[in-house]
């Protein structure tokens, strides 16, 4: 038996999905989440902010996360890179999930770093059989570490190789047929990707394997310019209509409910304004179930 043959025969156990609205909990809005009942199902964090052995930062998450599931969501796991993962990374990582005991861990499909060096940006992998052999056995590694499967975050992106042997999509799908992976559905990215190449954003979806989608990422990106003709994934502004339409569409592809939830990381306005956000997203989906 080949190596990528045991691996398939050894999936992790399935996640159930679960259904949902959230936000990220940011800091800003840290004292609205200890002091009253946030009408939100969840909230998600940057796991990497809490992979330390103390402080009020991991205190203020175990007093949200007795109120609320929590997921952890990664940023430099760098699951694309050719030289494997970090094993500090992954016991820190592993510590933090063992006391948060969350909804589930993901991270995104890219590469942050080399031997060397980190850029701390979530940097685009060719769509290449090499490349994909390597993910693969990344995220083997990464699940057989934390006991459990990960999501992927679909990534926004503003270049292309010239060695790209597939599409995104089908990627994505070799990807989870191999590793007993699931997928984390970012919407603004295939809106932002699909602008910014070419490519149609409902052929994206068409080519997903939709049964493994645990969770919808909503966000708002910055248009493009007279100067600049790509658009910028920036996680600043309001949600665009154009991702709202992309979103419903996904809603009713969709064979299994899911977790959804609003990300804002700069420009982060009052919570009421989120909420207020959030409630759109919700109406939405009552819309597409009603429709289903």
């Amino acid at each position: 038996m080949s190596a990528m043959e045991r691996s398939m025969s050894h999936h992790p156990a399935p996640i159930e999905p679960f259904s949902g609205f959230g936000l990220g909990l940011r800091r800003t809005h840290y004292e609205d989440f200890l002091k009253s009942d946030v009408p939100v199902d969840f909230v998600e964090v940057i796991s990497e902010n809490y992979m330390v052995e103390g402080g009020r930062q991991l205190r203020i998450l175990e007093q949200v996360r007795e109120k609320l599931p929590v997921i952890l969501h990664g940023v430099s796991m760098s699951i694309g890179s050719a030289n494997g993962l970090d094993p500090d990374h992954l016991d820190k990582l592993k510590r933090i999930e063992r006391r948060i005991d969350p909804l589930w861990v993901s991270d995104h499909l890219c590469w942050t770093r080399t031997s060397a060096h980190n850029s701390h940006d979530l940097l685009p992998l060719p769509l290449t059989e090499e490349a994909l052999q390597a993910v693969c056995t990344n995220i083997d590694r990464a699940q057989e570490a934390l006991g459990r499967a990960m999501l992927f975050e679909n990534p926004s992106s503003y270049l292309t190789f010239p060695e790209d042997e597939l599409t995104e999509w089908e990627f994505l799908t070799e990807m989870t047929r191999r590793t007993g992976c699931y997928l984390l559905l970012d919407v603004n990215n295939i809106y932002v990707s699909a602008r910014n190449h070419g490519f149609s954003a409902e052929e994206y979806l068409d080519g997903l394997p939709l049964d493994r989608v645990r969770q919808i990422h909503l966000a708002g990106h910055e248009p493009a310019t007279p100067e600049r003709d790509v658009i910028i994934d920036t996680h600043d502004r309001e949600i665009a209509d154009g991702v709202w339409d992309l979103y419903a569409r996904a809603l009713a592809m969709l064979p299994q409910p899911v977790a959804i939830m609003i990300e804002r990381d700069e420009r982060i306005p009052p919570l009421a304004e989120l909420l207020t956000e959030l409630d759109r997203a919700r109406g939405i989906a009552g819309k597409a179930l009603v429709g289903a």
